[in-house]
């Protein structure tokens, strides 16, 4: 059997088998069809259980405290939130885009949050991020945002925040603004002060 081998260089798409044989192209095309059935055929089929994992949103954490609060134990942080501020004139605003940080600073002991409200300028409730009592691990971090368009605080809103523990400890309670004018962004951040209710 005589064939010659050559590149074709008109189109540069790979080799070719030229020759007397008239069946050798029919054969090349079978085998390579017949690798391509079997590298299909050898892949893992998808398992009939592979869902999307659905990621829980920061305030619907699924991490609930069973016990009860003790009163003697509640402690209440206000935050201050600026989620817009006056710009040039009293009529010009800027909207911000603020985030909550609630930091358990402990090594060892779990931070216990009862109560996250948000208040806007007048003192009006606007909503309650939890409903029941929710736990952060040791040195563990919770966020919730208020996003630039929620213009529903206002320049005076803040964060009422009730929390206890079972042994002491110093959590951070912070706000952090970032907004920009024109080219020019900036933030600034604000710490949480304790509310005495006696």
């Amino acid at each position: 059997m005589n064939y010659e081998f050559r590149v074709n260089s008109k189109t540069m798409d790979g080799y070719k088998f030229l020759g007397t044989h008239p069946n050798i192209k029919k054969f090349v095309s079978i085998s390579l069809l017949t690798l391509f059935l079997f590298g299909i055929s050898c892949k893992e089929p998808k398992q009939a259980d592979d869902q999307p994992v659905e990621v829980l949103d920061q305030h619907t954490l699924d991490r609930r405290v069973n016990e009860a609060t003790v009163d003697s134990l509640m402690r209440e942080v206000y935050v201050p939130i600026y989620s817009d501020i006056y710009n040039q004139t009293r009529d010009s605003r800027t909207l911000l885009t603020a985030t909550l940080s609630i930091r358990n600073t402990s090594l060892r002991d779990s931070l216990f949050v009862s109560k996250i409200d948000y208040y806007n300028t007048a003192g009006d409730l606007v909503r309650s991020y939890i409903h029941q009592p929710i736990y952060l691990r040791p040195m563990e971090s919770l966020d919730y945002v208020i996003e630039q368009q929620d213009n529903s605080g206002g320049s005076g809103a803040n964060f009422v925040i009730d929390w206890y523990s079972r042994k002491p400890l110093h959590p951070l309670f912070q706000a952090v603004m970032v907004g920009g004018l024109g080219s020019q962004a900036f933030s600034f951040t604000t710490e949480g002060v304790e509310i005495y209710k006696n």
